[in-house]
């Protein structure tokens, strides 16, 4: 028997990604986001959603820029650490420990322990009440070479990536021939 409850935006599990974002004074910042998706393969666009309130949030509306970096399971420290703290108060890059990179295409760094890195450019902002939607598109993808197949093509067995599960971290496993499965690791 299913209960009727107030309505709620679950999905899940959703992705876990560090937005890297560069502001206009040369500051750094990394927010933790879940709430993300892919919009459109031709171009290629990402969504996502950023409470008003969050620094991030000001810095993604005046650049129109930023990079999403994939974390692995390995880094669900620095990515919770990069989800509670803000970026007003303390230099998340020194404190977790992510090293910095330039990006190619955009004013933001990437980060070079995530294996996967999408330069992003803000194509439209959508109003939508407490968050708002930034829609992007990807101008240029990093992907460690171990990620890459031999016919060029991703290799998803490869990645070690985290997802989100309201309330918990969950580590998304591929690398078995037995079905994907979700762990709890924190």
């Amino acid at each position: 028997m299913k209960k009727k409850i107030s309505p709620r935006p679950w999905l899940f599990p959703r992705p876990v990604l560090l937005l890297s974002t560069r502001d206009a004074a040369g500051k750094d910042n990394i927010i933790t986001v879940s709430w993300a998706g892919v919009a459109s393969t031709k171009p290629p666009m990402v969504t996502v959603s950023i409470r008003k309130s969050r620094h991030s949030h000001a810095t993604i509306s005046s650049t129109k820029q930023f990079v999403v970096n994939i974390p692995t399971s390995k880094q669900v420290d620095a990515v919770e650490l990069c989800g509670t703290k803000s970026g007003k108060d303390i230099d998340k890059f020194a404190v977790s420990g992510f090293v910095k990179e330039d990006a190619s295409l955009v004013a933001a760094p990437l980060i070079v322990q995530c294996p996967i890195n999408l330069e992003c450019q803000v194509r439209h902002t959508l109003p939508l009440g407490s968050h708002d939607l930034f829609v992007a598109e990807v101008v240029k993808t990093h992907a460690h070479h171990t990620l890459i197949g031999e016919d060029g093509e991703f290799n998803v067995q490869e990645l070690d990536c985290l997802a989100w599960g309201e309330g918990d971290f969950l580590r998304v496993l591929r690398k078995t021939k037995q079905p994907t499965r979700s762990l709890r690791i924190v």
